[in-house]
């Protein structure tokens, strides 16, 4: 999703700023992927029996995705929204 958001964010009629801000979004959105997977490879490393704070951890992780992809649906949507009303 990361690459077809960029090429589409690059070949859109936006400023630079929007244009910044729409290509940040994803790759926030990978960071936090990534920050995710080491955290659960992290987890499941140490133990894989059921505990309460692996299982914070892992859901902690999982809500840190699910907030940057909440900013990047957020992002695209005000900037294409405003680029429709032009």
């Amino acid at each position: 999703m990361a690459i077809p958001g960029i090429i589409v964010a690059v070949l859109l009629p936006v400023t630079l700023l929007e244009r910044v801000a729409l290509i940040a979004v994803l790759i926030l959105m990978l960071i936090a992927e990534l920050v995710n997977s080491a955290i659960e490879a992290v987890v499941d490393r140490i133990s894989l029996d059921h505990h309460e704070l692996s299982k914070n951890a892992k859901d902690l992780g999982s809500a840190a995705v699910m907030l940057a992809v909440v900013l990047a649906v957020l992002t695209w949507a005000a900037i294409l929204g405003a680029l429709w009303m032009r």
